[in-house]
Formats: C-alpha cells, structure tokens, sequence
C-alpha cells in the first residue's frame, strides 16, 4: 500500500518568483522517503545507516515537473515500491497540491550498500519484505 505525507511549502523552499525551486522537489522525496522507513520496515532510516551499517543511495533518479508549488500551499507525497531487485528498488513519488492537483512525479532506484564499504550488498530479507508491501493501489 503506498505511504502519504503532506507538509506545507514554507519560505526557505521558494525562489524570487515564489514557488518551490527545482532542487527543493528532490530534498522534499529525499525526507519524504527518510520518513517512509519507520512505515514500512518500522526501523527508521538513521537506525538502518547507523547500526545495520546499510544506505540506500540513488543510483538513478528521472521526474517530471508538471505545475509550480507554491509558497504556503500543502504538499502531499504518494510514495510507493514499484520494483525490488535483489540489490535494488524503484521508488514511485506522485506530489499533489492542497487541491489535488499533481505537481511533480518522480522515479528512483536505490541500491543497498554496505556503508563501510560502500559495495552493493543483497536486501536483507526483513526490509526487502517491508518493501514489497508498499506496493501501488
């Protein structure tokens, strides 16, 4: 099932012409899966890089800017798995707008690596069954 989280734009995340600036939209996917981890693995991300001594880090990402966010508007974040290798996972990022208008779509793939070697490593099956069930609708 895909995860929703929302959070207002705030100041900071506008650029002169007041709406998001287009790196903010990869910071905002960046929290928003940080986020995402206590959901569907119930470990938090800081626990899995500190302690598991596992990263995720994106080895491709690809979006689409469809309309502008807004200072003061409400984001929601529709975040779901659509794939899950052995050593990697497609994240799905579908921003809306307070009127349910989408924004912004993304895909990303992330590898597992050990982080003292920073060397793919397989998805230990516990976070790799945590992933699968946050599939699509």
């Amino acid at each position: 099932m895909p995860l929703k989280f929302s959070r207002r734009i705030d100041f900071p995340m506008v650029d002169l012409a007041g709406i998001v600036y287009y790196p903010v939209f990869w910071d905002l996917a960046h929290r928003f899966f940080e986020l995402s981890w206590d959901e569907i693995c119930g470990i938090g991300y800081p626990h899995i890089i500190q302690e598991l001594r596992l990263g995720f880090p994106a080895v491709k990402n690809e979006c689409e800017f469809i309309a502008p966010l807004k200072y003061g508007d409400v984001v929601t974040c529709k975040l779901w798995i659509s794939e899950i290798g052995t050593k990697s996972c497609t994240w799905k990022y579908e921003f809306t707008n307070q009127n349910d208008e989408k924004i912004w779509e993304a895909n990303v793939v992330t590898v597992c690596v050990d982080m003292n070697t920073l060397e793919s490593v397989i998805i230990p099956e516990n976070l790799k069954k945590g992933l699968a069930s946050c599939s699509h609708d």
